[in-house]
């Protein structure tokens, strides 16, 4: 598969660069809105053109799908430009600035018969894969409850807009509670009905929250607690879903590297879970590889990415009301 990337983005030449390379796939075009930009990251990662114009990468008939990371308010305009152009779309999280445009996008690509991803990468990983065979498979019995705990503190090379423009879409809760929504939708089957929230300004940024912690509530009764920051500098991500039967704890498993522990507590004792140290975003992009040859789906569609939007957004809602709110899903 040749693809072209929208955002000379850090994700895409740390990790999805050669993720599409591994997959059997190229990158034959990027675009940046600074040609200079695009040129030298062309040339810094082999690919054959750069160019500063959305119009130019989307009339090439050579690419067959695009992978979108630019700031996040770019993300519906130039993901409803190349599903007109006829491209497949992998977009990072969130997929829009709101989910009822996210479910827009999702629903012009399945009109157009183009495969629609969100590159939520934690569901792809061993780690997650294991905890969601232990739960699924009965272990812990029934589940009561999750607390995810994904404080971090989000390195300096990273921070920019992310902490200080709201207006593309900074802040801790649609970087981070996003991918946490992803993650315990995937391990539960389920989706939140409402949230409970509060997030705090620490003084990383201006303008954006850098802390959030909240409640949910599920339709089988489990509760949820999530915790996310930027601030943390020495902090263990991960989560814990606690059952009738026993309990799964994962340390160090809310990243993109094959790392981390499971540990599954139950009445016969603590006993260590095995999994696979497979590359993360090489899975997400041969399944999504797999989907455009029509065999099976990507690993997080369309509508994985507006539910995990939407409940973003009534986090975020609840922490600036100071109330319970219900999280609205929008049709796809």
């Amino acid at each position: 598969m040749k693809w072209g990337l929208i955002g000379a983005s850090t994700i895409a030449s740390e990790w999805m660069i050669g993720a599409f390379r591994a997959a059997g796939g190229d990158v034959v075009s990027v675009l940046s809105s600074d040609p200079s930009r695009a040129a030298e990251y062309s040339k810094a990662h082999s690919i054959a053109r750069g160019t500063a114009s959305l119009d130019e990468l989307l009339s090439d008939p050579e690419i067959e799908a695009v992978y979108i990371s630019t700031t996040n308010e770019k993300h519906f305009p130039q993901a409803i430009a190349a599903i007109k152009a006829g491209k497949h779309v992998l977009c990072e999280k969130p997929l829009a600035m709101t989910s009822k445009d996210a479910a827009e996008m999702v629903r012009a690509a399945k009109n157009a018969g183009l495969v629609f991803a969100t590159n939520h990468h934690l569901r792809n990983a061993g780690s997650h894969l294991a905890i969601k065979d232990a739960v699924t498979s009965g272990r812990i019995g029934k589940v009561l409850s999750i607390r995810v705990f994904h404080a971090v503190y989000l390195p300096p090379h990273l921070q920019g807009w992310r902490i200080d423009n709201p207006a593309a879409g900074g802040g801790v809760i649609p970087d981070i509670v996003v991918h946490d929504a992803d993650t315990v939708r995937f391990h539960l089957n389920e989706d939140p009905t409402d949230v409970v929230a509060m997030s705090a300004e620490s003084g990383l940024g201006t303008g954006v929250e850098d802390s959030c912690m909240s409640i949910w509530q599920m339709p089988s009764g489990v509760m949820v607690q999530t915790h996310e920051s930027f601030t943390h500098k020495y902090t263990e991500s991960g989560l814990e879903i606690h059952g009738t039967e026993g309990s799964v704890v994962a340390r160090n498993v809310m990243t993109q590297r094959p790392v981390g522990e499971i540990v599954l507590v139950t009445e016969s004792g603590r006993e260590s879970v095995g999994f696979a140290d497979h590359n993360l975003y090489e899975r997400a992009v041969a399944l999504f590889s797999e989907a455009v040859a029509g065999q099976g789906r990507p690993s997080a569609d369309g509508a994985d990415g507006v539910k995990s939007l939407a409940v973003a957004e009534a986090v975020a809602r609840s922490a600036r009301t100071g109330q319970r709110t219900k999280v609205v899903y929008e049709e796809i």
